[in-house]
């Protein structure tokens, strides 16, 4: 952004990967949120065993939207299209459920604002900055088959898990420019996250984590710093059928306070966003994903509504 099996046990596998597959798809769409921002259901549920998938992510956010809130513009209104693709494998890590996902975003956008009482415009396209996500379930999933993972999906238990998210300055970066579709910095977010069973159908969500930033040196011919960013989710989700579901979304974030040369920003983030999920799959290897969230609390950096259209392939 601006920023031979028998024929029976075969039947039973396509819904209950379709299902997992929907959830995995979530993940993917959280690359083209704002960092802290994203809101994600269905992060922890797992896999069988060697499920591969290949995704493809798209985001329209509309608003004040710009990659970093130390930005010192005013009057933001932007439009960003982001796409993003991506590819997630599940694997044996430790005799534990693990997913290893991969991320490339596309950005195309137009922000307009006021720098110093002046009106700029900014139109970006390009490649953003790519990344990489380790997913382990510590408690709940161990690393199963298609046949234990169908059992798991009609009779769910307690799940904990935890993850770690990297991200690299391969996007496309201008250090004389405001606005960038690249942060020219890494960033790893580290995160556990809980699911647990309400009934049958219903599921309550929950994870905390932090994002830990490295400095900008080349922003403005000034280096600029950033506080780490801690964030709560909450997702209750109800199952209909195998891979149709829907989710309400809720997330708390705070910090992120920045530093731009020796100047302190009053920039400190105390913000929530509210979305809704729904996801639907179709024809045995496909599903969709629609989600929509808004800012419900904005005390410093970007306040926009995001729309998200993800569609997920199973290979195997």
């Amino acid at each position: 952004m601006i920023r031979g099996v028998n024929r029976n046990r075969d039947k039973k596998r396509p819904a209950g990967w379709i299902c997992m597959a929907v959830a995995l798809l979530c993940a993917a769409s959280a690359s083209v949120d704002a960092l802290a921002q994203d809101l994600t259901p269905r992060t922890y549920w797992p896999a069988p065993k060697g499920t591969r998938l290949l995704i493809f992510g798209y985001a329209q956010q509309t608003g004040d939207v710009v990659t970093d809130p130390s930005i010192p513009i005013t009057g933001v209104d932007s439009t960003i299209d982001s796409a993003v693709l991506a590819y997630q494998q599940t694997i044996d890590l430790f005799g534990r459920t693990g997913n290893l996902q991969f991320e490339v975003p596309y950005v195309d956008g137009t922000t307009t604002g006021m720098v110093s009482d002046v009106p700029g415009r900014r139109d970006v396209s390009g490649f953003g900055d790519v990344a990489a996500t380790l997913t382990i379930n510590l408690l709940g999933a161990p690393s199963m088959s298609p046949a234990e993972f169908q059992q798991l999906r009609t009779d769910p238990r307690p799940i904990l898990g935890a993850s770690i998210k990297i991200i690299a300055p391969t996007g496309e970066y201008e250090a004389d420019k405001l606005i960038n579709i690249g942060t020219n910095r890494w960033a790893v977010r580290f995160r556990l996250g809980y699911v647990r069973p309400l009934t049958p159908k219903w599921l309550l969500e929950m994870s905390a984590g932090a994002w830990f930033f490295q400095d900008n040196d080349e922003f403005l011919g000034e280096t600029r710093r950033q506080d780490p960013i801690g964030a709560l989710n909450f997702h209750l989700v109800r199952r209909f059928k195998p891979g149709f579901w829907a989710s309400l979304d809720l997330n708390y974030y705070v910090g992120g306070h920045t530093t731009v040369g020796e100047e302190r920003k009053a920039d400190l983030q105390r913000n929530s966003r509210l979305g809704l999920s729904v996801a639907y799959p179709f024809k045995r290897k496909h599903a969709v994903k629609l989600g929509i969230s808004e800012g419900v609390v904005t005390e410093s950096g970007g306040d926009f509504r995001t729309i998200t259209l993800n569609y997920v392939y199973r290979i195997r």
